[in-house]
């Protein structure tokens, strides 16, 4: 296979489930091995997360696993037969002049380098290492079962993390407890993953998927152009910013336009009576 070569389709891989309700669920679809990427399969998964973020019907994106594991890395078996040079068997290179990260569909694991305009949740049970644990982070908030467990796996065979783990890990949990992730290479089961914040929930086994959807509802109900400011803003402010006036700036900036377009609306609702006494939602998810 030459690098220009698109590697052979898969057209099982990745499920691609859009849902009335406005919830995608994207399933990595390996169980044999425990949910690896293979080049064919990280295609597959950007091209998932590229049409769920244009299609405006839906609101928030759920990614999960097939078969008990969330994902474990990239496919070394495929890795294992490339050829020095030509990049055959191994991961997609990635596609050189792209000025927009949601394009750049052929990072190793698929979309891992995408700025997405909507929420993700992810839901992990099992495996969710080396790459997989990219994939996780790459995730706005993950929802993890009992059997959940995260690391950086790929350690033990000199396989680095190339999609965004040494990037999103010490944002997310601090770089002390990163770097104890990344140069250990050691498990880190649901619990220690709650305590130290890189998990956001822990539900009981085989119900991580049943708890992803029930927080994914509940971001159905918020005004969705306000919603998606402020995580812009904090994505910005947190990868992005020059320095807190920069953060402060963009902040304004975005949520100004959000003011005439929902802001006034919700607030005639809440003169009206709405929100009053604690109680501004149904009760069709807990968050």
């Amino acid at each position: 296979m030459s690098s220009t070569s698109p590697p052979p389709a898969d057209s099982n891989s990745i499920i691609h489930n859009p849902t009335s309700e406005g919830i995608t669920i994207i399933t990595i679809n390996r169980p044999h091995v425990r949910n690896a990427i293979n080049a064919a399969a990280a295609l597959s998964l950007a091209s998932a997360f590229r049409s769920f973020d244009a299609d405006l019907t839906q609101k928030v994106c759920v990614l999960t696993g097939a078969g008990g594991n969330f994902c474990a890395g990239y496919d070394l078996h495929e890795l294992a037969t490339a050829q020095d040079g030509d990049g055959g068997g191994g991961p997609p290179s990635r596609p050189v002049g792209s000025t927009n990260p949601a394009d750049d569909a052929t990072a190793p694991m698929g979309p891992s380098r995408m700025l997405l305009s909507k929420p993700v949740v992810a839901a992990v049970a099992g495996h969710a290492v080396a790459g997989g644990l990219e994939l996780a982070l790459l995730a706005d908030v993950r929802v993890v079962d009992e059997t959940a467990v995260f690391g950086v796996f790929c350690r033990r065979f000199g396989v680095p993390l190339v999609d965004g783990g040494t990037v999103r890990l010490p944002k997310v949990v601090g770089l002390g407890r990163a770097m104890d992730m990344i140069l250990s290479g050691r498990p880190v089961a649901a619990k220690e993953a709650l305590d130290i914040g890189l998990a956001n929930r822990v539900v009981e086994r085989g119900t991580a998927l049943e708890g992803a959807m029930v927080f994914a509802r509940g971001l159905l109900e918020f005004p969705q152009m306000c919603m998606r400011a402020d995580r812009r803003s904090a994505y910005y402010g947190v990868f992005e910013a020059g320095s807190l006036e920069d953060a402060l700036r963009f902040e304004y900036e975005h949520g100004e336009k959000v003011i005439v377009e929902e802001s006034i609306k919700g607030a005639a609702r809440f003169d009206k009576g709405e929100g009053r006494s604690g109680v501004f939602r149904s009760e069709k998810g807990k968050l």
